[in-house]
């Protein structure tokens, strides 16, 4: 897998202070996506283990109050990104206590794979579907079109 930008420190993606990835690959290919070069699952850098680590210990920082993990991209549900995006969200869930993981998809709910059901198992909150330009509205709260929806699948997340 490979991303495309990291921000150890952000609080636009997702409430709170956040760790946020910003994942390569995606099919959708919406029409008005903001960040189309993320597309390619080849762009970006290698996501290796020096990354994986640097995320758990910036989550873990004890100088910075994180509330959790954004992933975004591209899509971390691309089927190539599948496997690192699992592990990451095991490791975040094992090593990270009381951290929330947020995770934005082009994919609805009801079409994913049964792998990608498998990482959802871990994720907290999940803002699905498409981005559809002729929908967009920039006053909704993370997201980017009224389609998209935003499905809290743990308590007090």
């Amino acid at each position: 897998m490979n991303y495309h930008q990291y921000f150890p420190v952000d609080v636009v993606n997702g409430p709170g202070t956040r760790a946020t990835l910003f994942v390569a690959g995606c099919e959708h290919q919406c029409r008005g996506c903001y960040n189309q070069t993320t597309w390619d699952p080849r762009s970006g850098h290698l996501f290796d283990e020096a990354m994986v680590e640097r995320i758990i210990a910036d989550l873990n920082d004890s100088r910075i109050k994180h509330r959790g993990l954004s992933l975004s991209g591209g899509d971390p549900l691309f089927p190539a990104n599948l496997d690192a995006i699992l592990a990451l969200v095991k490791r975040v869930k094992a090593e990270c206590p009381g951290k929330d993981i947020w995770l934005w998809t082009g994919y609805t709910l009801t079409q994913l794979s049964e792998l990608q059901q498998q990482v959802i198992a871990y994720v907290d909150v999940v803002v699905d579907g498409k981005f559809e330009q002729e929908l967009a509205d920039p006053s909704l709260r993370f997201r980017g079109s009224a389609n998209q929806v935003i499905h809290v699948l743990t308590e007090d997340k």
